[in-house]
């Protein structure tokens, strides 16, 4: 069966194929204009959106709408979409990149931290020489793969590279969704749209520089593969399974295993779901997945998981913790509840469309059956783990190559077989051709276009929308590092959370204390007498090393949007700190201060 677009294209001057250029054109201009006079210095509870030049909102609409009249027209060739998606690319995933001085996210900086680890250490380690981090050197995979890129590119650090990685890791997931999408239809204008709406819809924020970023692309490289080398068809076609694909499987499904916990997990509930199609009667990636993760976790990972069962036992079922609310869970602030619900309701329209798709589509509902097995097949996982209340994000996340699928499908025209099209032909049914009259041209065209450009807007408040969270500006790093430049083996670094960069430096010689992740009962204490209660709680250092209490922009940010303390309680923390008289100010800028113990007998230094 072939799909309408299969047609030969109608011949068309020079000019009239070079069109789409122009708006993509005139859309990286505004772009590149946004960016020269965008001030990210001041960011408020609105994140990124409220600073961004209006420049960029322009261009993002003018590319949608380019792209969306673009694609639609079967005589321009695919490469204008394929343009138009890495403009999107550029404009969603590189902006922050070249905004912002330093790489976003706390965790990314936590990340380049075990790479410097494992480069210092010279090989993995323990709990009993790590702690609470030995969990990264049971999962290594990324983190010794990061190590010998640093390496092989001569860089201090990842820092130098780890800010464009968002651009890097979605670029990855390319050429996988094509290949899937193009196992079910060779429509240019569903397999394009398809792929502008997953990236659209993957504003969870998982392709930041982190191991989970590159098992997911992996995770979509084996389902391609299996989609396309794997079913009946393949096997009629006079393409038999070949060892050579599942040796490929067998790297792929390795690298994702010794990388991630999760992934492997969200891999093996795919695979069995598309076992239950005829058409994928084949156990062997199946078989394979599951040998290498069980062989893992009994081995390399079984120290953690032997500590860790006993909780993930407990939360099996526990589907209230996936959308708990309360201390440190609950968005506020006018800004954080406008991007919360900006993302759900992106989340929301993509998967109201691709149920609209499916019902829509009756060619595809039997053809692409097990793209929505795929897409379906996350789901229990919902149940089965909270997963620090990231499950419902992660469970949407892996969702999103069948459901951006269906979604296209429900913004184009039915999609039909060349046969039913040359019978319609033949009997002059204008219906059953698809030539419609004025008004049903203009909804078809003009609806879809509408919800296509409000889910593209509606990503930029939904991704960086906590962005004065995620940024540090250079000032923070500055003072973050004067700290671990200055601070002996064993000391106790002291903040109010982890947000903040390097939080993690020397994480196997110093150690680390974030107050508002203790109980509440002493979080209030610390509330209502400061200095004293902190103070306290750092006095058991010895010398030669120190104890650090150290508040950031970040930390701040962090506390007042996720509901921990509002602004005026920290207020009250750093005044009664700075005034007391256990504590002398180390060092201070516009993104934080450093103060430090004093310890009781000889010189303070």
């Amino acid at each position: 069966m072939a799909d309408l677009s299969d047609l030969p294209p109608a011949r068309s001057g020079r000019r009239a194929l070079a069109w789409p250029g122009v708006p993509l054109l005139v859309a990286l201009a505004l772009w590149a204009y946004a960016v020269r006079h965008t001030d990210v210095s001041r960011l408020d509870d609105y994140g990124l959106v409220s600073a961004l030049h209006p420049a960029f909102w322009a261009g993002l609409a003018v590319l949608t709408t380019g792209f969306w009249f673009t694609v639609r027209d079967a005589r321009r060739p695919g490469a204008w979409s394929a343009a138009y998606v890495l403009g999107l690319l550029v404009m969603e995933r590189a902006t922050q990149a070249v905004l912002y001085p330093t790489p976003l996210y706390a965790w990314a900086w936590k990340h380049e931290a075990v790479i410097d680890h494992l480069l210092t250490a010279g090989g993995l380690q323990t709990a009993d020489q790590v702690g609470d981090m030995a969990v990264y050197d049971q999962w290594p995979g990324f983190f010794a793969a990061q190590a010998a890129l640093q390496r092989l590119l001569g860089v201090g650090s990842a820092a130098m590279f780890m800010a464009w990685w968002p651009l890097v890791s979605s670029l990855m997931l390319l050429l996988p969704l094509l290949l899937i999408y193009r196992t079910f239809t060779e429509d240019r204008r569903l397999i394009w749209t398809a792929v502008w709406l997953f990236y659209v819809a993957n504003w969870v924020g998982q392709d930041y520089f982190s191991p989970q970023s590159v098992a997911y692309a992996l995770h979509v490289g084996v389902l391609a593969v299996v989609l396309r080398r794997f079913g009946r068809s393949a096997v009629r076609r006079g393409r038999p399974r070949q060892a050579v694909w599942t040796v490929v499987i067998t790297v792929m499904v390795t690298a994702i295993v010794i990388s991630h916990q999760l992934t492997p997990g969200m891999l093996a509930v795919c695979l069995l779901a598309l076992c239950l199609s005829r058409r994928y009667r084949d156990w062997v990636p199946l078989v394979t997945t599951v040998v290498i993760f069980l062989a893992w976790c009994l081995t390399a990972a079984l120290p953690f998981l032997s500590a860790a069962m006993p909780d993930m036992i407990r939360s099996i079922g526990d589907v209230g913790a996936n959308v708990e609310t309360g201390y440190g869970a609950t968005p506020t602030g006018t800004g954080a509840i406008a991007t919360s619900w900006a993302a759900r309701l992106l989340s929301g329209s993509v998967l109201l469309l691709a149920a609209v798709g499916v019902l829509r589509q009756r060619v595809l509902r039997h053809r692409a059956r097990p793209l929505l097995l795929v897409a379906a097949a996350p789901l229990p996982m919902f149940a089965a783990s909270s997963y620090g209340s990231e499950m419902i994000f992660r469970v949407l996340l892996f969702m999103l190559p069948g459901a951006a699928f269906f979604a296209a499908a429900a913004l184009l025209p039915k999609v039909r077989t060349l046969a039913a099209d040359a019978a319609a032909q033949e009997t002059g049914d204008r219906q059953a051709t698809g030539t419609a009259g004025p008004r049903r041209r203009v909804i078809g065209t003009w609806v879809p276009l509408a919800a296509l450009l409000g889910g593209t807007l509606a990503f930029v408040p939904a991704y960086s929308g906590k962005d004065r969270i995620n940024y540090f500006p250079p000032q923070e790093v500055t003072l973050v590092r004067q700290l671990f430049d200055q601070a002996p083996d064993g000391s106790l670094v002291v903040a109010a959370n982890r947000n903040y960069p390097d939080a993690y430096a020397s994480y196997w010689s110093i150690d680390h204390y974030w107050f508002l992740d203790d109980a509440r009962s002493h979080v209030d204490k610390i509330v209502r007498d400061p200095a004293a209660t902190l103070a306290d709680d750092m006095a058991g250092v010895e010398r030669p090393a120190r104890a650090y209490l150290l508040l950031t922009q970040g930390q701040l940010a962090n506390s007042e949007m996720n509901g921990q303390l509002d602004k005026a309680q920290l207020n009250r923390i750093r005044t009664s700190v700075a005034a007391s008289p256990r504590f002398r100010l180390v060092a201070e800028n516009s993104a934080g201060w450093l103060y430090v113990l004093k310890q009781s007998g000889g010189a303070e230094r």
